[in-house]
């Protein structure tokens, strides 16, 4: 009687387990986007099981078993129920995050019928010259700019959207702003039906005491501030925020919109979700810490810049240049102190960093100009990208670069600096340039290129010499008059 083989359970399920499972905890833990992840990498599932498949079949082969390799539809099953799971959680990351303010935007059930505009004032209100004043609003835009006196003024537009002009007539008198006190300090909010009718707007342009702390909260409508010399917060859900000016600290949370802010003397935070992100000439530091789609620039920020995404992780001692990050490129230039850099796909370009650098990305280029003499550490680490780093021909430095499955091209060559090969791929360069120690310099790379160009030392401009004055022509005196004889004096 012929022995029976017991038929072996295939170990792709419990791969695919596993590969879900770190998916799914890293969403959890890290702030990982799951959407974004299985947009790009979803073929690989694909793959995984293909390369099991196959193993399994060869496996199954030498065992005279080439039965027990088939595909079951246990496994099928598991494959598309696994696929429907990770495409639930994408689904709900875009509408919690993505979706309300995109379709906010674009479709509001209440925007039917015409707009009526009317025009409204609340009195003038005292406060304190360094009173704390809130503004609370659910949807128009927002103007704050300072007084010269200790009072609040609220004056604007108000919109009412109606089928006719008599229902908006009617509604509009009871549509307006209030200044109430609030613990200690004073709340500006909408009044009457402002605040409850989605038909109802409010344009608010403020006038405040410019030493008032001021907190604004707004639901719809973008928020000007100007010219203010304490601490500010914004906190807002859909619209676009620009503050110029301010003496204090700028604190912003954004959901959907653009912010710009510039000539602060204070350091300034900006956390959240939304667009485009511009900051410039902050005598403080830049705090950005969320998931930001548009460009983000920022220029001379004094006391540095930390920006933390799910994709990246940087920090700047110092900001004398600019950042800026678009279309899967990051540019800095001018980085006065250290710099460290965790990011990924993104083309690195740095250039005059005078500090310390350190960076680690994945999937894209790394370029770093030095048009001076680097003086302190370089440390560039990359996967599947290349790494080209650009020095003064005058450096002097202990390098150690490796490169696998790729190649090292350097145009520094001394005695004491020698490249190697390892295998028939992958290169490895290590040994000292220039005279002395000079700072030490750790490349590595997989899949890309290492190169090491040679750059003019910069020299400081040689003072122009100062042009020797005309020597002047002489000229001849006039004679003296002939004196006159004075006539006697009685």
């Amino acid at each position: 009687m012929a022995r029976l083989r017991s038929r072996s359970a295939s170990i792709f399920p419990g791969l695919l387990l596993l590969y879900v499972g770190v998916l799914l905890l890293l969403h959890n833990y890290r702030g990982f986007s799951i959407g974004h992840t299985l947009w790009r990498w979803w073929p690989l599932i694909l793959v995984l099981w293909g390369a099991v498949k196959l193993y399994e079949r060869t496996s199954a082969a030498r065992a005279g078993e080439p039965a027990s390799a088939r595909i079951g539809g246990g496994e099928v099953a598991l494959v598309i129920g696994l696929l429907a799971l990770l495409g639930i959680v994408a689904g709900y990351e875009y509408i919690r995050e993505e979706l309300p303010g995109r379709l906010k935007d674009k479709i509001e059930i209440n925007d039917i019928g015409d707009q009526h505009e009317y025009d409204f004032d609340v009195p003038a209100k005292s406060v304190p010259a360094d009173a704390r004043l809130t503004i609370r609003a659910t949807r128009g835009d927002i103007s704050v700019r300072p007084s010269d006196d200790a009072q609040v003024r609220i004056s604007g537009k108000k919109y009412i959207r109606t089928w006719s002009e008599s229902d908006a007539d009617r509604m509009a008198p009871n549509v307006s702003a209030e200044i109430v006190p609030n613990g200690d300090g004073f709340e500006i909010r909408p009044s009457g039906s402002s605040g409850t009718d989605s038909r109802v707007s409010l344009d608010m342009e403020l006038t405040v005491p410019k030493n008032a702390s001021l907190t604004v909260r707004g639901e719809k409508g973008d928020v000007t501030v100007s010219d203010l010399s304490k601490p500010l917060s914004i906190n807002t859900a859909n619209g676009d925020i620009e503050v110029r000016d301010n003496g204090g600290d700028v604190t912003i949370d954004n959901r959907h919109g653009d912010i710009k802010v510039s000539d602060t003397k204070g350091n300034v935070k900006i956390s959240g979700h939304g667009g485009e992100i511009n900051v410039s000439g902050a005598s403080g530091g830049l705090t950005i810490d969320g998931e930001f789609y548009g460009p983000i620039r920022a220029d001379k920020i004094a006391k540095g810049v930390r920006f933390v995404s799910s994709r990246t992780d940087l920090t700047l001692s110092q900001l004398n240049g600019h950042l800026e990050t678009g279309s899967g490129n990051m540019e800095i230039v001018d980085a006065q102190g250290n710099l460290s850099l965790r990011t990924n796909s993104y083309d690195v370009t740095i250039e005059n960093a005078t500090g310390k650098v350190k960076v680690d990305n994945r999937n894209g280029r790394i370029e770093l100009r030095s048009p001076s003499v680097p003086k302190e550490d370089i440390e560039l680490t990359n996967s599947s990208a290349a790494i080209d780093l650009s020095l003064p021909e005058n450096s002097s430095f202990e390098i150690v670069a490796d490169c696998h499955s790729c190649d090292i091209d350097s145009e520094f060559s001394a005695d004491s600096l020698k490249k190697t090969s390892i295998g028939s791929d992958s290169s490895h360069l290590e040994g000292r340039y220039g005279n002395g120690r000079g700072l030490k310099i750790t490349l590595k790379t997989s899949y890309g290129s290492i190169t090491l160009r040679k750059t003019s030392a910069e020299t400081p401009p040689t003072p122009p010499t100062p042009a020797r004055a005309p020597a002047r022509a002489s000229i001849p005196k006039a004679p003296a008059p002939p004196s006159v004889a004075k006539p006697p004096q009685n």
